[in-house]
């Protein structure tokens, strides 16, 4: 683990007196930590040129102080800031490896909705492409390198903490670019400093595998505090996670935007749009919200809970729709995944942070090959709990699903736009059994789960035909509903009473509008914004 570096610099805040200690006499500016002044090292003094902002309290698990090891470097987090823009917040924290009394190497851990990427600063041999022609979506090439624009946002500086290689941007925008290669590299370019364009590439890690020691140990507690009333009922809101950006009214449905934090009187500011489509009873998802598993989404066996549930809708063509249920699973240390059932079978997907290699409709990534299945325009049309993203009504997202070949055919990957987003998302299929015996659903539920006939079984001919009557049914059904039939008998036959295909037609029987927000087939929702320094 890192040691505690000798004390290369101290002196007192000259607008309270309070001590400023620096580890790196390479370290340019610092923020005191009581007077929250911005103080900038000049010679043998400080020198103060601004004030930050409270910390908006996130509940992060890292705090100043804490220490880890990276490729058996050690280092400790000295610095924090605290970044907002109009998806959310995020921190880049200051981490400085060790060096002796002259200071180590800095870098940044920057940490997003439970993601987690380690970066460094280097500069720019070459201009790079100017930040305001850069879309999302684009390939571009920086410092020699053939990149993807993942976003582009307007930034701001909402608090710092701690010892800082330079002086945070204060009281200004700025553009925040994010970039992604083949190789799992995340770039960044911003111009906080408006003489130059700051760049930086990182890959993502772990918090297991930084072994960092000295997490909080409050960092799981609810928001309870932020006392937030629902503005459409009046109902209490009971926000949980610290990164929920929206929520559901648990009295009236209605989905409200509770990204600007606390206050007492913030209740008649939130943003928030009624649900009509809720159908009588009020019918629950087939994995209760607050639900949890032990589950191996492509690692370690973690426990997961079910903090958000979707019903999604493919809107490409008005006489064919088709849907599917996506549950947003959350761990402490592993962020955010999503379970999502669909007619063809049970996956799990989570977002990646590199972009395959193509050859037509060959797409390659992490030594497997996936051809393309579809592309379809995707929209919401239900959603309960919460969500590390702003849910906005009849947002879309473009989205083109890819299916695994050969030894990877149980692979998934996707990817979904956005205006000034794109994401990518890998996973792969499980069974329903699986997914029944992780939640510890009841015997009697596991038959509604069932959606793995067609794709794993090699039955025959006759189950087959019953399979593509009961799809044809269901397309039908939603078509001329909500994405009706005023029966729902064929459904209810063929799925079961408890299933969400039939849930979904009582509910269509009744109801007229519909939401939308982005996403993609398998999952991977975006977070909105946020880059890495």
């Amino acid at each position: 683990m890192a040691t505690t570096p000798q004390r290369a610099y101290r002196a007192a805040c000259p607008n309270c007196g309070a001590p400023v200690e620096f580890a790196s006499a390479a370290s340019a500016s610092a923020v005191c930590s009581f007077c929250r002044s911005t103080l900038l090292r000049d010679g043998d003094a400080l020198r103060r040129i601004g004030v930050v902002g409270e910390l908006f309290d996130d509940h992060s698990p890292l705090q100043l102080g804490a220490a880890g090891q990276l490729q058996g470097v050690a280092f400790t987090l000295v610095g924090r800031l605290q970044y907002g823009s109009a998806g959310g917040t995020w921190n880049e924290w200051h981490a400085l490896f060790d060096g002796g009394s002259e200071g180590g190497r800095s870098g940044w851990l920057s940490e997003d909705n439970g993601a987690y990427v380690f970066a460094f600063d280097t500069p720019l041999a070459e201009a790079p492409p100017p930040l305001g022609s850069l879309l999302a979506g684009q390939a571009v090439r920086v410092a020699g390198q053939a990149w993807n624009v993942a976003s582009v946002v307007q930034a701001r500086l909402v608090s710092a903490q701690g010892e800082l290689p330079s002086p945070p941007p204060l009281e200004r925008e700025f553009a925040v670019v994010d970039l992604r290669n083949a190789l799992g590299e995340v770039g960044t370019l911003d111009d906080a400093e408006p003489a130059r364009v700051g760049w930086s590439v990182g890959r993502s890690v772990a918090l297991t595998e930084l072994v960092i020691s000295g997490l909080r140990e409050d960092s799981e507690k609810t928001l309870a505090s932020r006392a937030l009333e629902c503005p459409s009922c009046g109902a209490a809101l009971d926000v949980k996670l610290a990164s929920t950006q929206s929520t559901t009214c648990a009295q009236c449905n209605a989905v409200v935007d509770v990204s600007k934090g606390a206050g007492a009187d913030l209740a008649a500011d939130l943003a928030y749009y009624a649900q009509n489509n809720s159908g009588a009873g009020g019918l629950e998802p087939q994995i209760a919200l607050g639900r949890s598993a032990t589950l191996s989404l492509g690692g370690a066996a973690l426990p997961w809970q079910v903090v958000g549930y979707l019903e999604r809708c493919d809107v490409s063509d008005p006489d064919e729709r088709s849907f599917w249920r996506e549950y947003l699973l959350y761990n402490r240390t592993a962020g955010f995944a999503f379970l999502v059932d669909a007619e063809d079978g049970w996956s799990w997907v989570k977002p990646i942070t590199g972009v395959p290699v193509f050859t037509g409709n060959r797409a390659d990534w992490q030594g497997a090959s996936y051809r393309r299945r579809e592309g379809y325009v995707a929209t919401v049309t239900w959603v309960q709990g919460e969500f590390y993203w702003r849910v906005q009504r009849d947002e879309r997202a473009q989205v083109i699903d890819y299916v695994g070949t050969g030894m990877a055919a149980n692979r998934r990957l996707s990817r979904e736009q956005t205006p000034g987003e794109v994401t990518w998302s890998a996973g792969q299929t499980l069974e329903a059994g699986e997914v029944a015996a992780a939640f510890g659903l009841p015997k009697t539920e596991h038959v509604a789960l069932q959606r793995d006939v067609s794709p794993k079984s090699h039955g025959s001919g006759v189950l087959k035909a019953v399979l593509i009557f009961v799809v044809v049914v269901i397309v039908v059904l939603i078509a001329v509903s909500r994405c009706g039939s005023d029966d729902c008998g064929d459904v209810r036959s063929s799925f079961g009473q408890s299933s969400a295909e039939y849930q979904q037609c009582l509910r269509s029987r009744g109801s007229g509008g519909r939401i939308g927000s982005s996403g993609g087939s398998y999952g991977g929702w975006s977070s909105g914004g946020g880059g890495h320094k």
